[in-house]
């Protein structure tokens, strides 16, 4: 069975506003947490799965009866989808705290059909220390609706660790929108084994070894120039050449990308060219999904530093199918490695534009509606 990737969202204190007596049971106590409405539509077209996991306690009981408890949340249910907000799934415990039931917060009763969710690239939303708990008894991710100061020590006493504590529903809809944004990956060969980690937007710090001095100089300009983060370390056989080493980084390297671009959704798409000193360079990239690769840059030389030039050529080519992209390099010049380097500063710069989000827009970006 296909894993899926699911937000598991709580309800009172996260999406409602939860009232002192801590029960939502008539419209006078309904009222939407501020911002929560625009967040999660801007988190519904990311390819998650919307589950809300709550305890409604002594739900059906004459403590809590269900007619009391229906008309509030169905106004949410509706006012939400209104919006384009619809969950794929409502897991609610209807236990009391003294009954200790399996099926409450924060254990983990209510998921027995989760089983393929991708978990560890999944969140818990929440606003309490349960909810946390939740995550790391699920082996997700949590983010805590809080302040940070409000919580930090009780989080610290029981080991618990958060990847995001906001008090704003706009800052935790950016970070899981960014954070989709982000991949890893690791290639093995006979010949090689390389790992890259890429995040679009620039949020981790940069660092590339290939074992190929010269080579890393140019790979050190895409995130230099793009505002993209790379990790990127390569060891192959360079006693034989440099030519596993070079393709598969390519590779690797476009495969991260591609992984992290997703859907593709929201993105500019598209890319195009820097004078530097002597040479001109154009580097035009559409992320369509389809791949076509032309190569016009004229070397002069066998080699720059420890890089043979011949290898450029594949190693972009290599790169332009792994991300499979439409990837087209002209470039002119005198010093073969101001023309290199013109070709890397170019591709930084339009790869850059081309994976930039457009703000508040969360479309694929084809007027066929996919790509």
């Amino acid at each position: 069975m296909t894993s899926f990737k699911a937000l598991f969202i709580d309800r009172d204190g996260t999406i409602l506003r939860e009232p002192d007596d801590e029960q939502i049971d008539s419209l006078s106590k309904f009222q939407f947490v501020p911002g929560v409405i625009g967040a999660l539509k801007s988190l519904s077209g990311l390819g998650y799965k919307m589950v809300m996991v709550s305890n409604q306690d002594g739900l059906g009981t004459s403590s809590f009866p269900y007619e009391d408890f229906i008309g509030p949340h169905k106004l949410m249910l509706d006012t939400l989808a209104g919006e384009g907000v619809q969950f794929d799934d409502e897991l609610i415990d209807k236990s009391f705290p003294e009954d200790n039931a399996p099926t409450r917060k924060p254990r983990t009763g209510m998921f027995g059909a989760y089983s393929s969710c991708d978990f560890a690239n999944s969140f818990v939303i929440g606003d309490r220390i349960s909810d946390v708990e939740l995550a790391a008894n699920l082996g997700a991710q949590a983010i805590l609706l809080a302040e940070p100061a409000s919580v930090e020590a009780e989080l610290a006493d029981k080991g618990l660790q958060c990847s995001l504590v906001s008090p704003s529903w706009v800052e935790i809809a950016d970070f899981i929108r960014r954070g989709s944004r982000v991949a890893e990956i690791t290639r093995t060969t006979g010949e090689t084994s390389i790992s890259v980690r890429v995040d679009l937007d620039g949020r981790l710090p940069s660092s590339v070894d290939t074992g190929l001095k010269f080579f890393d100089h140019m790979l050190e300009q895409i995130p230099h120039h793009s505002g993209i983060s790379l990790q990127l370390e390569a060891r192959g056989d360079l006693g034989t050449d440099e030519h596993h080493t070079m393709e598969d980084t390519a590779i690797a390297l476009g495969q991260a990308l591609l992984k992290a671009l997703g859907e593709r959704r929201g993105i500019e798409r598209y890319g195009f060219v820097l004078p530097m000193d002597d040479c001109d360079a154009m580097v035009l990239i559409d992320l369509g999904g389809r791949i076509d690769f032309s190569w016009e840059v004229p070397f002069t030389r066998e080699y720059v530093g420890d890089t043979p030039t011949e290898m450029y050529k594949h190693f972009f080519q290599s790169l332009c199918s792994a991300m499979q992209a439409n990837m087209h390099i002209r470039a002119r010049g005198e010093n073969n490695h101001h023309l290199a380097e013109a070709v890397f500063k170019a591709f930084a710069r339009t790869l850059g534009q081309a994976v930039r989000g457009i703000p508040f827009n969360y479309d694929i970006p084809s007027s066929k509606g996919t790509l």
